[in-house]
């Protein structure tokens, strides 16, 4: 009879875990989606690998993205985060900037985040920088799997945050829905305290 009992509570458990994790990847794909770029205070481009001093496609396509926002004047300065990720001589946040003064954005109008070691670490290192420079309002550009989470973090923050996914990320593919998965785990296991 016990037995019974604490099968019955573990499928219970399974099943809600599961109805949890498909609701948030559907609101995850959501956000993936919308462009909700508006006047800010920065513009923050989140890391992406790079390969010994150069950005990756990925890095180069959300930097490429954050350019066309600040062309656009809806913020007078840029952020780049990310850490060494294994490199001894080069950050994401380093090569990133560098990206951005190469393509005319001036030095004194990027900030830098460059001790993060995940996206838990990077946004709330720059969401410290923010608050220490009295900055409000940012932009958030990713890949746009990686906006839901992000934004969340932020807010935790007390940042506001408007999501901006690089062109090109969502195609409603099987690798989609499996990114959407890990960042419904991720952000689960950071609402219970963990950091993955």
């Amino acid at each position: 009879m016990m037995r019974r009992v604490f099968v019955v509570i573990f499928v219970g458990l399974l099943v809600g875990w599961g109805a949890w994790l498909i609701r948030l990847c559907d609101e995850i794909r959501r956000q993936s989606t919308v462009d909700e770029a508006k006047p800010a205070d920065v513009i923050l481009v989140l890391g992406a690998a790079e390969y010994r001093g150069r950005p990756s496609p990925v890095l180069k396509a959300r930097l490429d993205h954050g350019l066309t926002l600040y062309g656009k004047g809806f913020a007078g300065m840029m952020m780049t985060t990310g850490g060494a990720g294994g490199d001894p001589d080069f950050t994401e946040g380093g090569v990133a900037r560098n990206y951005l003064i190469k393509k005319g954005v001036p030095s004194e109008q990027i900030i830098l985040e460059v001790e993060g070691e995940s996206t838990v670490h990077s946004v709330v290192a720059a969401a410290e920088i923010m608050k220490r420079m009295n900055l409000k309002t940012c932009i958030a550009v990713s890949d746009g799997y990686h906006l839901f989470r992000t934004k969340k973090l932020l807010e935790a923050q007390g940042v506001v945050a408007f999501g901006s996914p690089r062109p090109g990320t969502s195609k409603g593919s099987w690798r989609d829905w499996w990114l959407y998965l890990r960042q419904a785990v991720g952000y689960t296991f950071w609402l219970t305290g963990l950091t993955i």
